[in-house]
């Protein structure tokens, strides 16, 4: 494994207030990184940025109040950061909400920000941009893998997360832009987000199967935001891996192996029917 050293990287966190978002931006100040903290939260976000600044310096944060759906706030604190620390290395699209009742606000954040987030990081990060290229994390979770049956919505932002990532990481490499693609799927995390599996509110349709999702999470276990921080710091440091999907589970951490290109189109192919044999009856 070719690894990163993070000293001079400049690193940018979405959802960082609180959560997962909070556990990634203390790893990256922890290994050397710079890190601007977006979030719509901003007493949250002011609250943290004193803490970061007391234990790691002054001038290793910045907290910029940031809604994601918006694009103007988006791009405003994109140009913040790179104005401060003079350039833009690490992009971790983390922001994220579940809410099947508001679910166009779901897409909105869940998926919409993370693709204007990643846009956003090609245009700094892109070589042919007069960037140094970089790395952009964007966070999913095992219900973009598999279906998450109280949380459709959910499930249809994480498994879009995973899909357009995938496709731009590879994009990404084919235009020579030096700017890769990861993607992180954890399972259940100890977090505020936890929160909407006990509230009916936020349940829409399928509140007959908020049960279910309890003995989800008794099957899949829990993992703790550290842990999750851990694998998240390997992801960032791994020059190799573009295009990967890291899961995290309470076991440990693996990578997708998903079929290729050619092995899909096999799997197409394989599947067709083959059509039935019809007997000329003049041959009789």
């Amino acid at each position: 494994m070719a690894c990163k050293s993070l000293y001079g990287k400049v690193a940018i966190v979405t959802g960082a207030a609180q959560g997962l978002g909070k556990g990634f931006s203390t790893i990256l100040l922890k290994n050397g990184a710079k890190v601007a903290l977006f979030d719509i939260n901003e007493k949250a976000g002011r609250d943290l940025k004193a803490s970061f600044d007391q234990e790691y310096g002054e001038d290793n944060a910045i907290f910029l109040t940031c809604d994601v759906t918006s694009d103007e706030q988006l791009k405003d604190a994109f140009r913040k950061t790179a104005e401060k620390f003079g350039r833009i290395d690490i992009v971790c699209n983390n922001a994220g909400i579940v809410d099947e009742n508001n679910w166009e606000k779901a897409v909105a954040i869940n998926l919409n920000g993370v693709v204007r987030g990643t846009y956003l990081a090609l245009q700094y990060m892109k070589k042919e941009n007069g960037g140094n290229g970089g790395l952009i994390v964007n966070i999913a979770s095992l219900a973009g893998l598999g279906p998450l049956l109280t949380s459709p919505v959910y499930t249809a932002t994480k498994h879009g997360v995973i899909g357009f990532s995938r496709a731009v990481a590879e994009a990404s490499k084919a235009s020579g832009y030096g700017v890769r693609v990861n993607i992180l799927c954890p399972t259940f995390v100890n977090t505020p987000l936890l929160s909407f599996m006990s509230n009916k509110e936020q349940a829409g349709q399928f509140t007959n199967l908020m049960a279910m999702s309890d003995d989800l999470l008794k099957l899949n276990g829990l993992v703790e935001v550290p842990e999750v921080a851990e694998y998240f710091l390997e992801l960032v440091r791994d020059e190799s891996k573009n295009g990967a999907v890291m899961i995290v589970i309470p076991e440990g951490a693996s990578y997708v192996n998903f079929p290729s290109s050619k092995e899909e189109m096999s799997l197409t192919l394989v599947s067709r029917k083959t059509p039935p044999t019809v007997s000329d009856p003049s041959s009789s």
